[in-house]
C-alpha cells in the first residue's frame, strides 16, 4: 500500500512538473516571439510541439517562425504530412494555404482555402476554428463564408457575433447591425453585449453616417418582427444622440407592454437633466409622478421636477414646494426635498436665514449619519453665503470625520478647499485639493484639478501681488449673489496700481478667468451687451486659448437666445464646428447651426 502511494504521489508530481515546465517554456517562446527573436523561438516552438502535436496553439507559433524566418518549404512539408496523417483535421488545409500566400502563390493558396471552406459541407466540427484563422491572417471574407457554411450546417451554432465583427472590421456597418440585431433576434441575452459593441461606431450625432444605418435597421426589424428589444435599442441610440424625448417615446411604448416597470424612464430622466436636457427630463419624471404607485418614486421624481424648476427659473417653484410638502410632508422620507428647498431659499430668493432654520429642521428628521451629513454639506453652504467661514468650516470637518473616504466626505474636503479659497487661504486650500486629486469620483477629482491649477498658476511670488485674492474676492461675491459688488471687484482689478502697475494685462493666466467671470456676472444680470465685449476681449488676446470654445459657444447661445441675432449665432456656431472640431461643444453646436440655416434635422 505505502508503494502504491508512493508511486501515485510521484507520477502527479513529474505531471506537474512537467505541466509547469511546458507552461514556462511557452511564455519564453512567446516573448522572444513578440520581440521578433524567431529563430529562438523556433527552437523552443519546435520542442513543445514535437511532445504535443495536437495542440493547435503551438502549431500555429511553429509555422508563424518558419514563416518568418523564409522556411516556407519546412513548414509546407511539416503540414502536408500532418494533413496526410489527419485528414479530418481540415482546418490545417488554412495553415498550408496561408504558407502559399505568404509566398505570393495565390493560386496555390486558394486550392487549400477552398478545401478548407468546402469540407464545412460534411463536417462543421472545425467551423470555429477555420472563420477564426481566416480571420487572424485578415482573410475576413473567407472567415464570414467559414461562419456562414458552419451556421447553415448547424441550426444550433450562432457565429452572427464573429461575422458583425468582421464586417466592422471591413468597414461593412450595415451588414454588421444586420448581424448584431439578428443575433439578439435569436437569443436577447446578446442584447447589452451588443449594445457594447455598437457603441464603438455610434456617436451622439444623429447625422452620423452609421447612427442612421443603426436606426433604419433597427426601425426595419421592428416593423417586421415587433419586439421589446428593437424598443430598448431604439431608447439607447436616441439617449446616445440627446434626443431623449424620441428615447421616451420608445420607453413609453415599452412600458405600455409592462405597466410595473419605470426605472428605465426615472433614468432617461436623470440623463436628461445632466445633460441639461431639462423639457425632456421634466416629461420623463412627470410620466413616473402619474403613473407610479409608490410613495417613494413620487417624492424621488418630484425632486427631480423642484430641480428642473428651481433652474429654470420657474416661477411657480415656491408654489411647487409648499404643493409637496401638503403632499408628502416634512419627514424623513422627504429630506431631499427639504434641502433642494433650502439651496433655492438661498441662492435663488436670497433667504439664507430662512434657509437654515429649514435645513436644522430637517436634521432632526434624520436618521442616518448620511442624510445628517448631507444637510450638513448644505448648511455649510449656506454659511458660506452668509459669510460665516469658521462655522462653515465645523460643520464640513464634522462630515470629513464621522465619513472617512465616503464620496460625501470627499465633497466636503473640496468644500473646506474652496471656502479656504475664498477666504484667502490659498496654502490650505492647496493642501485640501492635493489630496482630492486622486479621488475616485471623478467630478469631484476633476474640480480639484481645475481649482489647484487656478491657484498655482495665480498665486502672488516673491510678495508680488498677483490679482488672486482679489479675483477669489470676486468669486465669492459671485457666490453670494452679490454681483455688482463682484463687478466693482474685477473693475479694480484692471485699473489697480498696484497689480501689474496698470492692472491685469492680456497674457496672464488671470486675465482669461476674470474676464470669463465678468461675462457670467453680465449674463445674471441680462446684460448681454456687455458680456460679449468681456468674451471678446479673452479672444482678442489669444484665440487659441483654453476657454476660446468655451466663448464661442457662449457667445452663440446669447446671440441665438438672448440677443436674436441669428446670423451672428450662426457665425460662433460655425466657428466651433471649423476650428474646434475636438471640443465638447461639436456636436451641439452643429445641430444648431443647421437647425438656423433651416436643414432639415
Amino acid at each position: 500500500m505505502q508503494k502504491l502511494f508512493l508511486f501515485t504521489f510521484l507520477f502527479i508530481s513529474t505531471f506537474t512538473f512537467g505541466q509547469k515546465e511546458d507552461q514556462n517554456n511557452f511564455f519564453l517562446a512567446e516573448t522572444y516571439y513578440r520581440q521578433g527573436e524567431h529563430e529562438k523561438a523556433t527552437q523552443i516552438y519546435k520542442k513543445l510541439y514535437d511532445k504535443s502535436p495536437f495542440n493547435t496553439s503551438y502549431l500555429n507559433r511553429l509555422i508563424s517562425c518558419y514563416q518568418e524566418t523564409d522556411k516556407f518549404k519546412i513548414a509546407e512539408d511539416l503540414l502536408k504530412i500532418k494533413i496526410q496523417k489527419n485528414p479530418n483535421q481540415t482546418y490545417l488545409n488554412v495553415f498550408l494555404g496561408y504558407n502559399y500566400e505568404r509566398q505570393q502563390l495565390k493560386k496555390q493558396a486558394k486550392i487549400y482555402y477552398d478545401k478548407a471552406i468546402n469540407s464545412l459541407d460534411k463536417n462543421d466540427s472545425y467551423g470555429a476554428i477555420i472563420g477564426r484563422l481566416f480571420k487572424e491572417y485578415n482573410l475576413l471574407d473567407n472567415a464570414i463564408l467559414a461562419y456562414q457554411k458552419t451556421m447553415k450546417s448547424n441550426p444550433n451554432a450562432n457565429y452572427n457575433f464573429q461575422i458583425a465583427e468582421i464586417y466592422g472590421e471591413k468597414g461593412a456597418f450595415k451588414k454588421m447591425f444586420e448581424s448584431y440585431i439578428d443575433l439578439v433576434d435569436k437569443n436577447e441575452k446578446y442584447l447589452n453585449v451588443v449594445q457594447r459593441y455598437a457603441s464603438k461606431y455610434i456617436s451622439d450625432d444623429s447625422e452620423n453616417e452609421t447612427n442612421i444605418l443603426f436606426r433604419k435597421t433597427l426601425l426595419r426589424k421592428a416593423s417586421n418582427n415587433p419586439k421589446n428589444e428593437w424598443n430598448i435599442l431604439l431608447s439607447w441610440l436616441f439617449a446616445q444622440q440627446k434626443e431623449y424625448e424620441k428615447a421616451l417615446i420608445q420607453e413609453k411604448a415599452l412600458y405600455q407592454r409592462n405597466p410595473s416597470e419605470l426605472s428605465e424612464i426615472f433614468s432617461l430622466g436623470k440623463v436628461a437633466f445632466e445633460s441639461k436636457a431639462y423639457e425632456p427630463a421634466k416629461k420623463c419624471f412627470n410620466f413616473i409622478t402619474e403613473k407610479s404607485f409608490l410613495k417613494e418614486e413620487k417624492i424621488e421624481a418630484n425632486l427631480y421636477l423642484t430641480k428642473i424648476a428651481v433652474t429654470t427659473k420657474n416661477p411657480e417653484t415656491e408654489s411647487l414646494f409648499q404643493f409637496l410638502f401638503t403632499q408628502f410632508g416634512k419627514n424623513t422620507q422627504t429630506i431631499e426635498i427639504l434641502v433642494e428647498y433650502a439651496d433655492f431659499l438661498t441662492f435663488t430668493k436670497n433667504e439664507p436665514e430662512k434657509s437654515t432654520t429649514v435645513l436644522e429642521e430637517a436634521l432632526t428628521y434624520a436618521n442616518s449619519k448620511f442624510d445628517k451629513a448631507r444637510i450638513k454639506l448644505k448648511l455649510g453652504d449656506v454659511l458660506v453665503f452668509r459669510g460665516k467661514f469658521n462655522k462653515a468650516l465645523i460643520y464640513f470637518s464634522q462630515i470629513q470625520t464621522q465619513l472617512k473616504n465616503h464620496e460625501l466626505a470627499q465633497q466636503a474636503r473640496f468644500k473646506v478647499a474652496q471656502t479656504s479659497y475664498f477666504k484667502g487661504d490659498f496654502t490650505w486650500a492647496k493642501a485640501q485639493l492635493k489630496v482630492l486629486k486622486g479621488s475616485t469620483t471623478q467630478l469631484i477629482a476633476n474640480d480639484a484639478v481645475d481649482l489647484f491649477l487656478k491657484i498655482t498658476d495665480n498665486e502672488p511670488v516673491d510678495s508680488i501681488a498677483s490679482g488672486l485674492k482679489q479675483f477669489a474676492r470676486a468669486e465669492l461675491l459671485s457666490y453670494q449673489n452679490k454681483n455688482d459688488e463682484a463687478l466693482q471687484e474685477i473693475s479694480k482689478l484692471f485699473s489697480s496700481k498696484d497689480i501689474f502697475l496698470n492692472g491685469l494685462i492680456p497674457g496672464e493666466v488671470i486675465y482669461d478667468d476674470v474676464l470669463f467671470l465678468e461675462a457670467k456676472l453680465y449674463i445674471k444680470q441680462k446684460k448681454y451687451e456687455e458680456a460679449i465685449l468681456s468674451l471678446a476681449k479673452i479672444v482678442a488676446a489669444d484665440n487659441q486659448g483654453f476657454l476660446t470654445d468655451d466663448v464661442y459657444f457662449m457667445m452663440a447661445e446669447m446671440y441665438h437666445y438672448d440677443l436674436k441675432n441669428i446670423e451672428k449665432a450662426q457665425e460662433y456656431y460655425q466657428k466651433i464646428i471649423f476650428e474646434h472640431p475636438s471640443s465638447i461643444y461639436l456636436v451641439e453646436a452643429r445641430k444648431k447651426f443647421r437647425k438656423l440655416r433651416g436643414d432639415t434635422i
